[in-house]
């Protein structure tokens, strides 16, 4: 009997697009001898078509599992995790504490720290701060601004000095309350796909080389011109550090089912930092998720396979567990 899978794709944030393209390339690469596919849609303004997902148990009787890949606020951060935990469905990906701990680039930069991991320098700032003397003594421009809670590079500007930092702030402060400021690193930058449960483990790293200043939005998925060295032309022991502290990572926000992990390799000091980890990482046809887990030897429909496989699997596991007397 075949799997009903349901892919929730869209969504509300700024990577909308992206995720209808991921969510394409998985509908187009599933194996359908094994599984029947729907596709749901929630519009930009949170409409879901064809319907939405009931916050019942037992009141979804046509999916046995889901499939969300809708990137960004309303669907990266736990929101739609608690949905579905509240549905009582197997979903693929983390639960709603490291969804949520993850996409908050502070909440997740804390907890690596707590564990001994090293992260990129950096400082939080709120939208309306209009002093940045705090910001502008403590770290050394230039200076990269992110909203806290986005992805995709949405809103993420370069700041060279104060007036480029005010406005990067700005621009920032459009997409989140909360904006992390971070030193700017000169070095290589890689990424590094993990897979697993309670055991997960890492891919082959790549290098991306952007074609432009940084690795932004329009760079990853406007203009096409950036490029990914894959495997990445690194030692086997940096190879293997960076493994380690992906997987390292993955474990300090509580992940499962997937993540990617995002690294600086810094010249003057030549150690790694962790920039990033991305619970729901993209899925098109030039992302680097499943690519680097091809590169390991698992295929495109292998690695939905198995994402599915880890999804019943730890809702087995859940079902374990009492929440009553």
């Amino acid at each position: 009997m075949k799997l009903r899978v349901a892919v929730l794709c869209g969504g509300r944030s700024g990577e909308h697009e992206v995720s209808l393209r991921s969510a394409e390339a998985i509908i187009q690469a599933i194996d359908r001898s094994k599984y029947d596919v729907q596709r749901i849609r929630i519009t930009k303004e949170g409409r879901w078509d064809p319907r939405a997902i009931v916050p019942e148990p037992g009141a979804n009787p046509d999916i046995d599992v889901v499939f969300p890949i809708v990137h960004g606020t309303f669907g990266e951060d736990g929101t739609l995790q608690g949905l579905l935990e509240l549905a009582n469905l197997p979903y693929v990906g983390p639960g709603v504490l490291a969804s949520a701990a993850a996409m908050d680039k502070e909440i997740q930069k804390r907890l690596c720290v707590e564990r001994g991991l090293p992260v990129v320098d950096y400082v939080v700032a709120y939208r309306g701060e209009s002093n940045l003397e705090p910001i502008c003594q403590r770290l050394p421009f230039p200076l990269f601004v992110k909203p806290a809670n986005l992805g995709s590079s949405v809103g993420i500007s370069k700041a060279k000095n104060c007036d480029e930092l005010k406005s990067a702030l700005e621009l920032a402060g459009k997409f989140d309350r909360k904006i992390v400021v971070e030193r700017g690193i000169a070095g290589r930058e890689f990424e590094c796909a993990v897979l697993g449960n309670r055991d997960p483990i890492a891919a082959t790293p790549c290098e991306i080389l952007p074609s432009k200043d940084f690795y932004d939005y329009e760079d990853k998925y406007v203009l096409g011109k950036s490029r990914a060295v894959l495997p990445a032309d690194i030692t086997p022991e940096q190879t293997r550090e960076i493994q380690r502290l992906a997987i390292e990572a993955y474990r300090a926000v509580d992940c499962e089912g997937l993540a990617r992990v995002d690294f600086f390799l810094e010249a003057a000091t030549g150690k790694f930092l962790i920039n990033e980890i991305n619970t729901l990482p993209g899925f098109t046809s030039v992302s680097m998720f499943p690519k680097m887990w091809e590169a390991s030897g698992l295929a495109y429909p292998q690695l939905i396979d198995k994402l599915i496989e880890l999804a019943v699997e730890r809702h087995r596991e859940r079902q374990a567990t009492s929440y009553s007397q």
